[in-house]
């Protein structure tokens, strides 16, 4: 199989600071992950001055103000940031990846030369969006949440009648809520997109931990995306739900390990790892007390024991009522 895309997610768990942002792109590339992604956006273009912040942020900013817009105007990137952040990656030799969240935004990231779209759950009934997206981009990762499968139709036929080949677009089964719950997590979905609307798979998670994503691996998924952050306990909306940097390395090198599990043949046939273990955990027919030349072979003088390289136990029945042709002492492998 091919390797899984693993996205580190460290979308605004920045808090707006260049150094916590730098320190994210180191930890992402000890954990050996394929992209760390952002968050790009004008917070006046994204939410109107009247828009709240859903109860998970009120929840995580630990702040009383109860506006969206306060709380990204804090959070925002400006492009002077975005240069120094996308220079930083390219020294470090980690690919820079991002989600616009307007217009202006997805204009922005064509400009610096991403080919990869990721669409994020909120803008799935955007359609300006989606068929700027398409027109603007060669391949699309479309993050699911919050969406029923005709709403993830609809979005996927935008790009395909705007000319984005099906082979080039991902969908990520996704939950909206921070963290979620095991419970509403319903990763049998994935397969379900996959099934009915016959694209590439994959997982974008905000349960706490790493099992999910794991198992999502395991069930097909192509790309992985999970938030990260320096620190759980720092103020802010996604903080959280996302993994500290020893949790998100131990994410990758389990879904590493998921990959090598899965990627055999599909043959049921022994290994050439336990091949050499056959002769050790089997069991072959041997004298169960002496026996002499001439003596008819009975469950009284004959049992089964280890080591497996004689007459198999199967043949049992072939081995009874049949003539000694040499003699045995007790344990000496039966011979035909």
């Amino acid at each position: 199989m091919s390797k899984t895309i693993i996205i580190a997610e460290a979308g605004v768990n920045h808090n707006g600071d260049l150094n916590n942002a730098f320190l994210l792109i180191d930890k992402a590339l000890e954990a050996g992950v394929d992209y760390i992604k952002f968050q790009t956006f004008k917070a006046e273009a994204l939410v109107s001055k009247k828009a709240k912040k859903a109860e998970y942020q009120i929840l995580n900013t630990k702040e009383d103000n109860d506006s969206q817009l306060d709380m990204l105007k804090k959070l925002e990137l400006s492009k002077e940031d975005h240069e120094k952040i996308i220079s930083y990656c390219s020294r470090k030799g980690i690919k820079f990846f991002s989600t616009a969240f307007d217009l202006e935004s997805l204009v922005y990231l064509k400009e610096i030369g991403l080919k990869l779209v990721k669409i994020p759950s909120g803008e799935i009934t955007n359609l300006p969006y989606l068929r700027l997206a398409a027109n603007l981009f060669d391949e699309v990762i479309l993050s699911t949440g919050m969406c029923s499968l005709e709403e993830v139709r609809e979005a996927l036929n935008v790009f395909v009648l705007e000319g984005i080949a099906k082979e080039n677009i991902t969908i990520l089964h996704c939950n909206t809520e921070y963290p979620t719950p095991m419970v509403d997590v319903n990763l049998s979905a994935m397969k379900t997109i996959e099934e009915e609307l016959g694209v590439a798979i994959g997982y974008s998670d905000h349960t706490m931990g790493i099992e999910v994503p794991i198992a999502a691996v395991a069930l097909g998924a192509t790309v992985i995306e999970k938030h990260f952050t320096l620190d759980r306990m720092m103020p802010g909306p996604d903080h959280i739900a996302s993994l500290e940097p020893n949790e998100l390395k131990a994410m990758v090198s389990a879904i590493r390990n998921i990959e090598l599990a899965i990627s055999g043949n599909g043959l049921k046939e022994p290994s050439e790892s336990e091949q050499k273990n056959i002769a050790i955990a089997r069991k072959s027919i041997v004298a169960k007390r002496d026996i002499v030349i001439g003596e008819v072979l009975t469950e009284e003088n004959i049992t089964v024991k280890r080591p497996g390289h004689g007459i198999s136990p199967m043949k049992w029945d072939d081995v009874i009522g049949s003539i000694a042709s040499k003699s045995y002492d007790e344990d000496d492998l039966i011979e035909l």
